[in-house]
């Protein structure tokens, strides 16, 4: 495998092309869960992210599997399908406990940038939220993890160091992270319930690269 294609200083940048669903609520609400990590909900946008010109959404409209084969809304392709906003008939729903969504971006990418969107129709904190990429379809072999704010890792993946974050619905950002130009086919995405109930909800994955060479 080659080496990953971190962005080096001097490298040819610009502004991640992300473009953001309309935030879904306005107002910082009342009631926010206060058992988490994460940081105060804000209705600032977070600065922006840059990667290697020319990146695009390589997940777009590829396959997704999952750890869930009977899901309580939605259907799996919706989750690549490019519709970001913080309706219903876009939140695919899986059930109870620890589960997982994965991408086949049916070859190999250097990736810089992964954005996730669960249902932020409401500011929720998702439990256990571990992104992990591999060349391996079983996750078995060669498995990186990019992001584990599982800190009493209750997901038997280790234990992670980062803190868990808000759906925001102020913004409509989503939660990226930055993938350093690690090469890989298959994003896995887990989670495990969230502050509101036990359901593990998606929206959207996006993920921003250029096929590795």
């Amino acid at each position: 495998m080659a080496d990953d294609a971190a962005p080096k200083a001097g490298a040819d940048l610009a502004p991640l092309p992300l473009i953001l669903p309309e935030p879904a609520m306005r107002g910082t609400p009342p009631n926010l869960p206060t058992n988490t990590t994460a940081e105060p909900l804000s209705a600032k946008l977070p600065p922006a992210f840059f990667a290697p010109k020319g990146v695009t959404n390589v997940a777009l409209g590829k396959p997704v599997s999952a750890s869930d084969t009977n899901l309580i809304s939605g259907e799996l392709r919706q989750i690549t399908d490019g519709k970001k906003g913080a309706f219903e008939e876009n939140v695919v729903t899986l059930r109870r406990g620890l589960q997982w969504v994965q991408i086949d971006l049916q070859g190999e990418f250097n990736l810089y940038a992964i954005v996730l969107w669960h249902d932020f129709s409401a500011p929720v904190v998702y439990r256990d939220v571990i992104v992990q990429v591999s060349d391996d379809p079983a996750f078995k072999n060669g498995v990186r993890t990019l992001f584990n704010n599982d800190l009493k890792n209750s997901a038997g993946l280790g234990v992670g160091t980062d803190r868990e974050y808000f759906d925001n619905p102020l913004t409509g950002a989503g939660k990226l992270i930055d993938a350093k130009g690690i090469r890989a086919r298959y994003i896995r995405c887990y989670s495990r319930g969230s502050s509101a109930n036990a359901l593990n909800n998606y929206i959207e994955v996006e993920a921003y690269g250029l096929p590795a060479s």
